[in-house]
């Protein structure tokens, strides 16, 4: 594979189905005006971008997915920017709505079936997700709450199978997405720096709450302006020293999980560049079987720390 068809690649594998809300069209995704024309001039051996500038073309709505017209290429695209507040990620969104909907199905199934007899293997398998949250949490949190357990279980599994989207065939879905009609598609919503983000912005909203609740808001006021020199003159030092603790909790949790998947799907991506299937086959079934564990382990740690937090915003000292 040439050098700019390995960066085509790359760049395709890595974009997201963005929807821009300012006039509901696809980013760096346009229709031909003459879709025949368009692929009679892909045939002859031309690129994309001069046949798109012969036959003509318009920009891709929202509307138009599905019905096979919009292709992901774009003549006049310009570098996008790190952040955007009038995009959305419709794949990122569309993935975790769905993971999560798949999670609350599974255990309310388990659920229900728990009276009827001889428990199934896929029972014995949730009880024992249910049993590890259940312990790491009594284990760390100390205090009573009808919420921790629940969140944890949830985190958990959410982002474990969030993570576990990696392991599909790199171009199994964004193939199909394709003959759908749908340009691009990015199948890992943990890869995604917009979903991780969310979470951890979720989970220090919640150290907030947690203590408010234990230690009330004067309580929390003097907690970062008091610690660690307890003495009014440095009020202005502890509020730093404390702020840039505080802030750098989300910030950690959701670039950890970002980060790690990102570079997980990178490496698939790369090993899919390879110019024999052998070789990728041979590359691909390790890092695979090694890849569970970064997938378990990093949904882990995002709960672990998650209870940490909760935990030390619910002393009392």
């Amino acid at each position: 594979m040439s050098e700019s068809h390995s960066q085509e690649y790359i760049s395709h594998h890595l974009h997201f189905l963005q929807v821009d809300l300012r006039d509901f069209s696809i980013v760096d995704s346009v229709k031909p005006n003459d879709l025949a024309g368009f692929e009679s001039c892909l045939s002859s051996g031309e690129e994309a971008h001069q046949c798109l500038q012969k036959v003509g073309f318009e920009q891709c709505k929202f509307s138009d997915l599905g019905h096979g017209t919009c292709i992901g290429v774009h003549p006049e695209a310009k570098e996008s920017q790190i952040v955007n507040p009038y995009t959305l990620n419709l794949d990122s969104l569309g993935f975790t709505v769905i993971l999560g909907c798949i999670f609350i199905f599974l255990f309310r199934y388990a659920a229900k079936k728990t009276t009827s007899g001889v428990p199934t293997k896929l029972q014995c398998f949730l009880e024992m997700i249910f049993e590890f949250v259940h312990n790491t949490v009594t284990g760390i949190f100390k205090r009573k709450s009808e919420l921790i357990a629940p969140l944890s279980l949830t985190v958990f599994m959410w982002i474990f199978l969030m993570n576990l989207m990696d392991l599909l065939p790199i171009d199994l879905l964004p193939e199909a997405a394709k003959a759908l009609g749908v340009p691009y598609l990015r199948v890992v919503p943990s890869a995604d720096a917009n979903i991780t983000l969310s979470m951890a912005v979720g989970v220090f909203f919640l150290i907030f709450a947690f203590s408010f609740k234990n230690v009330g808001v004067m309580g929390f006021l003097k907690s970062i302006t008091m610690h660690p020199f307890n003495h009014w003159a440095f009020i202005p030092v502890n509020f730093v020293l404390e702020g840039v603790s505080l802030l750098s909790k989300p910030i950690s949790l959701g670039l950890r999980l970002f980060g790690n998947m990102y570079a997980g799907e990178m490496i698939f991506i790369l090993i899919a560049l390879l110019p024999l299937w052998w070789i990728q086959w041979v590359l691909n079934v390790p890092w695979a079987l090694f890849h569970i564990l970064i997938v378990t382990l990093q949904a882990f740690i995002f709960m672990v720390l998650t209870i940490v937090y909760l935990s030390m915003a619910s002393e009392e000292e």
